[in-house]
């Protein structure tokens, strides 16, 4: 009997694990592999193990700075490798990325795929303080996809560009597939809700989300007394440079000038109640909630950077507005909410672009391909 592909993904925290790679991990356990996650587990292990993946909890922290913490890490990787034997590993996010690729050319891993979910903050902030970081993590990325003959996997055309333009990524050994796609069945549309109408912006709770956009653009729209709900979703990331901290949040809804609901696990529910949903990010790969909103049928406002613009069609979908510009961003919003007739139409729209291009079976189907490709074999 033929042994089953061993894949292992390497994923930072197991509540990112769950929320955005579950699809493809499934596909890939229903499609014959044996799947193994690799995470820091502090939320979701149970569920993990249920779905009947082997979990592998790691203690590597995203924000670590000690060098010698660091090279322990990439050890602690080494010997997980060696143990496990996968013939695939799937490195989500640069740090997973620069720590597994060393490892896995260490432990001679057969195929290594290097998948990008975004630039991340190492590539958005251009603060003078980040410029060692930025300089470090590009001359350790360049390095790092050079081993094993990786192939580095990007969400959109634009990421994958700016690397092969600064030399980070050969282009040759580069794929384009878009996520993990969405469940076009568990995220369906629904007539929009009566009463006040809801602007919802659902995200970690990041300064380079647009998050200080979205609040002012709500403090624009009330001084003209517009009548709308603005709500963030979202848990706080403390371990991500750009976190707002809970302080800050909890001031603004006391305020009165926003709602936060927190993190929610039932974003189908959550999206239901929204009547615009917004994404002022600074730059994304290709944001899951964007596609979750569009698998909802809600017109969508969001900034016109690479990752948001892979969803959103600018007046057929939602609307795009220039970046870091509360002012635009309200006008946008104000457009929509006094115009329900282009609402209703652009819901349409964009429930259609999720079924035709970001449905799992499509999107996963995509990945499945590539893992059979690698693997040089002919699973079904």
């Amino acid at each position: 009997m033929k042994a089953r592909p061993r894949l292992l993904f390497l994923i930072t925290e197991d509540w990112y694990f769950w929320s955005h790679r579950l699809d493809l991990a499934r596909a890939a356990r229903d499609a014959g592999f044996d799947v193994m996650i690799a995470t820091r587990v502090t939320s979701h292990g149970e569920q993990i193990r249920k779905e009947g993946f082997k979990l592998l909890p790691l203690t590597l922290l995203r924000r670590n700075r000690n060098p010698a913490r660091e090279l322990r890490a990439i050890m602690q990787l080494v010997q997980l490798y060696r143990r496990e034997r996968p013939y695939i590993v799937h490195h989500v996010a640069i740090k997973p990325i620069l720590y597994g690729s060393f490892a896995a050319w260490i432990a001679r891993i057969p195929v290594v795929i290097n998948a990008f979910a975004g630039l991340g903050y190492a590539f958005t902030d251009r603060s003078h303080r980040s410029a060692c970081l930025q300089f470090g993590v590009r001359l350790g990325l360049k390095t790092a996809l050079c081993l094993n003959h990786s192939l580095a996997l990007f969400q959109n055309s634009e990421d994958r560009d700016r690397l092969v333009q600064e030399g980070i990524v050969v282009s040759s050994r580069s794929r384009i597939i878009p996520g993990s796609g969405v469940d076009v069945e568990r995220f369906s549309p629904c007539e929009e809700t009566e009463g006040v109408p809801v602007i919802m912006l659902a995200s970690r709770m990041l300064w380079d989300k647009g998050v200080g956009e979205f609040v002012e653009a709500s403090r624009r729209l009330k001084q003209r007394a517009v009548q709308a709900r603005f709500v963030l979703v979202g848990r706080c990331d403390e371990d991500n440079p750009a976190a707002i901290e809970r302080h800050q949040l909890q001031q603004w809804v006391h305020e009165g000038v926003i709602e936060w609901w927190e993190h929610r696990d039932d974003m189908p529910v959550v999206l239901a109640s929204a009547t615009v949903v917004t994404l002022p990010s600074y730059r994304e790969g290709l944001p899951k909630v964007l596609l979750e909103a569009a698998a909802c049928g809600k017109p969508i406002v969001a900034a016109d950077v690479p990752g948001c613009r892979e969803v959103v069609r600018h007046h057929v979908n939602g609307l795009l507005v220039p970046p870091k510009n509360p002012a635009a961003l309200a006008e946008a919003i104000g457009f929509l909410l006094g115009h329900p007739a282009q609402r209703a139409a652009m819901g349409v729209a964009t429930r259609e672009i999720a079924v035709q291009e970001y449905s799992v079976p499509k999107v996963a189907g995509q990945m499945l391909g590539l893992y059979r490709e690698l693997l040089g074999q002919n699973w079904g």
